[in-house]
């Protein structure tokens, strides 16, 4: 697997530190899994990491000490890594950091850390160190991690021009008679077989009537002829996921099934059109919404258009409907989500176009290279 060298995680580092000089924070505690990976290239299911202008500190367990001494042997060092042994309570490590730094202010992620564990930990240092206050941040992180480095670039790259070899090697296996989860299994073995750690969500295949359904999960259907098969799959490669959508017809399909799948492709296309930097995020959103209402299908399109993409599968920024209670994101050079709007009519099926863009200085690259046309299979 490859982990993002020192440079680029010093980078990140000093991109932080920017981030949180504004709101005078001495410290901030990194409690989601996904941002102490990206800080620091650990990547276990526990751990906690406090970082401060001189020092990035990681509490973990036994479990994972060998691995993170190993690592920082290696050129993707975290740098200026203090590993912290948590013997017992995770709480009560991050409560004897914070009283050892004898900071005024420790900001937290208020998106990630709970009601009781925030609690306690004010409590904590109410008697350790009343001197050190807790302050709530929002997305400070995420903020970074919503513009990608050229070493995620690389990786996000790598990931989705690898979902072609996962298509010719699984969509044989479309064919009447064939249940949805043993073609959702002939997916999942060729993530594998192209190098993937694992899929980066569970596979969708929807036949027939389920393919009206967004996410229905691949189940014991049958495929049958004249069936619009949705499938929609990932994988996650070095950490990091793609996601791709195409559409197959078992069999030749109908004039309906064809109009339908016609005017979705058309909303892709004008979306893809629309991603521009310095648009903001709705609008391309507004580009696919207008084509379907436009072929009567603007009730049918009920999700958004896309989500970020990269560590998560799900992640900034979010490219739907602008919302009255949260800001609508302005599209910059090195954001990565995804296209994929959709239309769904109850039994009778669905279609649904995904590819992975990239903004660019002037315009978008589009990283999934799988044709979009209708596959006929059987």
């Amino acid at each position: 697997m490859r982990l993002a060298p020192s440079d680029v995680l010093a980078a990140r580092h000093r991109r932080l530190h920017d981030l949180m000089a504004p709101d005078a924070l001495h410290a901030l505690v990194v409690t989601n899994p996904t941002n102490i990976r990206y800080l620091t290239n650990h990547d276990g299911t526990a751990g906690i990491v406090v970082i401060t202008r001189d020092a990035v500190q990681l509490l973990i367990d036994f479990r994972y000490e060998a691995a993170v001494a190993s690592l920082q042997t290696s050129a993707a060092a975290c740098p200026t890594l203090q590993m912290r042994s948590v013997p017992a309570s995770y709480d009560e490590a991050l409560a004897d950091v914070l009283t050892g730094l004898g900071v005024a202010s420790v900001g937290i992620e208020a998106g990630h850390l709970t009601v009781a564990r925030h609690e306690w930990l004010t409590n904590a240092l109410a008697s350790r160190a009343p001197s050190t206050s807790l302050r709530s941040t929002q997305r400070l992180i995420e903020r970074l991690r919503v513009i990608k480095d050229s070493f995620e670039l690389e990786r996000l790259r790598d990931a989705a021009a690898r979902l072609e070899t996962v298509v010719d090697q699984s969509f044989p296996a479309l064919r009447p008679g064939t249940r949805e989860r043993d073609v959702a299994g002939a997916i999942e073995s060729a993530l594998r077989k192209a190098g993937y750690e694992r899929p980066a969500f569970d596979t969708i295949v929807a036949s027939g009537p389920n393919a009206a359904l967004p996410h229905h999960r691949a189940a014991s259907r049958k495929l049958k002829p004249g069936d619009l098969v949705v499938l929609d799959f990932g994988g996650v490669l070095d950490g990091y996921c793609c996601d791709l959508t195409r559409m197959a017809s078992v069999g030749t399909p109908s004039q309906a099934a064809r109009r339908l799948f016609d005017a979705v492709r058309e909303a892709h296309s004008a979306a893809i059109d629309a991603v521009k930097p310095g648009r903001p995020a709705s609008t391309v959103d507004a580009a696919a919404r207008d084509v379907l209402t436009a072929h009567g299908l603007g009730d049918a399109f009920g999700h958004g258009t896309g989500h970020g993409l990269g560590l998560d599968v799900h992640e900034e920024p979010r490219v739907g409907r602008r919302r009255a209670d949260a800001p609508d994101p302005i599209l910059e050079p090195g954001m990565v989500f995804t296209i994929e709007p959709g239309a769904y009519l109850a039994g009778f099926g669905g279609v649904r176009i995904e590819d992975d863009v990239l903004v660019t200085e002037t315009g978008c690259e589009v990283l999934t290279s799988v044709p979009r046309d209708l596959r006929i299979c059987g």
